[in-house]
């Protein structure tokens, strides 16, 4: 999952991207209003981490322009602005969540697991397909009863695909989750983390469609 931290408090917004890449979300950061809104029309970010108080453009007119081209991105507000009528402000202007300033990362972790749900098919935390079981919260998986290691981007990338089991993902979306802006991808990473997969779940749990990307059967 790619996620766009819209924020101009550099300490935050560094602390968070360090606390959401051992996560093993790919992260991308901005500070303005504008920047944000070009990000949103020219890309595709998993979830939006808006500020409200941004120095260019107020957080709410730029969480109303993005509803106004993209009715479906999630987006999460942070801001220090904690009064209810601000909380409802926000909502009703189409943020999916709402954190008042500070905040203990442990929650918005869990919200960020809230949203990646309602992005996938899984309902739970434990998404069980065949003999995989991955737990999005302990960031564990099992295969055959036995738990077996991954690196962080493998474990990305199987969460992907688990979370979305039964859709075809391309390669662009899969690259999209796993790698920041500036990170050098090499062609055939993907292809190699795949093949790592396969040889720690079995050669059928991924499915290749050819031309198009990579799918595990919703079971």
């Amino acid at each position: 999952m790619q996620i766009l931290i819209v924020e101009d408090d550099r300490p935050l917004a560094q602390g968070l991207k360090i606390a959401l890449r051992k996560q093993g979300y790919a992260v991308n950061h901005v500070e303005s209003g504008k920047d944000c809104l070009h990000v949103v029309a020219t890309e595709d970010p998993g979830i939006v981490v808006l500020d409200l108080g941004l120095p260019d453009i107020d957080g709410l007119k730029v969480l109303r322009e993005i509803r106004a081209k993209n009715d479906s991105l999630p987006v999460i507000l942070l801001t220090a602005r904690d009064s209810t009528g601000d909380k409802v402000a926000g909502l009703d202007c189409g943020a999916d969540d709402y954190l008042a300033k500070p905040f203990e990362m442990t929650e918005f972790l869990a919200r960020l697991r809230v949203l990646e749900r309602r992005l996938g098919t899984s309902k739970t935390n434990l998404i069980s397909l065949g003999d995989v079981d991955l737990d999005t919260a302990a960031q564990t998986v099992t295969f055959q009863k036995q738990h077996v290691e991954f690196s962080r981007r493998e474990y990305m990338l199987l969460k992907s695909l688990m979370e979305n089991a039964g859709k075809v993902l391309t390669r662009t979306t899969l690259e999209s989750k796993l790698y920041s802006w500036g990170e050098e991808v090499c062609s055939n990473a993907l292809e190699v983390h795949i093949h790592y997969l396969r040889k720690k779940l079995g050669t059928d749990f991924i499915k290749t469609v050819r031309g198009v990307g990579y799918k595990v059967d919703s079971i």
